[in-house]
């Protein structure tokens, strides 16, 4: 069962390692995964905030939707994965980061932008060597829903910047605390059935994973990432 296997100690991203590794792009394209609606849900959550630039559809690599799709089938009968970001393009990765940014210093003074980087990549000038992994379609903000469409309850919602977002922080749950142990195992499920599947964990996110970018490569010890920045190859309005 996933949510007998807890959930291991992962080491902190080193960002400078990460955006050094060299890229191979291996040309997936970017695919829409609203095609699965019986396995996976595309929910945008910034489109549906009215974030600017914001799409209405959660596009990823090809292989990035095949493993999404076998993290899906390893979940308990009617789950399904919900998919809240996924691709986005560079100005709303900047709005999203001055964002955070603005929220940190207002909670933790100075030392604001050092870290809302521990939630979202900066823009870096050159995105085409080190881009942000969003921005690759390799990285996925995600959750489940059960049978009855309830979203499981992950301890915090998505986005939420604070500690108890970290992956493993209700590892340490009691016998006594049943929120925590729910919250505990919610949490194990979506990390094993993502990691089985070939993802990687942002340490400090329990809803983001990776496949194919720089952090997936860095953290599973690859030489070089296989996907890069990427864009979808039509708009919203045309026929592909």
């Amino acid at each position: 069962m996933h949510i007998d296997r807890p959930i291991p100690p992962q080491r902190v991203p080193d960002t400078p390692q990460i955006r050094a590794l060299p890229i191979e792009d291996n040309g997936e394209a970017l695919v829409p995964a609203s095609l699965a609606p019986d396995r996976i849900l595309a929910r945008p959550r910034y489109h549906l905030e009215g974030l600017p630039g914001a799409l209405p559809e959660c596009f990823v690599r090809e292989g990035v939707l095949k493993r999404l799709l076998a993290a899906a089938d390893a979940l308990p009968k009617g789950h399904r994965l919900v998919l809240f970001d996924t691709w986005r393009p560079v100005g709303l990765q900047r709005w999203l980061f001055e964002h955070f940014v603005h929220e940190c210093e207002q909670a933790h003074g100075e030392d604001g932008a050092r870290d809302a980087e521990s939630f979202v990549s900066r823009p870096m000038a050159d995105s085409q060597a080190s881009p942000p992994y969003h921005l690759t379609g390799g990285a996925v903000d995600l959750s489940i829903a059960d049978d009855e469409g309830r979203l499981l309850d992950m301890g915090t919602d998505f986005d939420t910047m604070t500690d108890a977002s970290h992956t493993r922080t209700f590892e340490d749950a009691q016998p006594n605390d049943s929120r925590r142990r729910i919250v505990r195992d919610n949490r194990r499920l979506l990390h094993h059935v993502m990691i089985d599947a070939g993802f990687v964990n942002l340490p400090s996110e329990w809803w983001h994973y990776d496949y194919g970018d720089q952090l997936w490569a860095w953290t599973r010890g690859q030489t070089h990432a296989i996907y890069g920045a990427a864009q979808p190859t039509f708009r919203w309005g045309e026929l592909p």
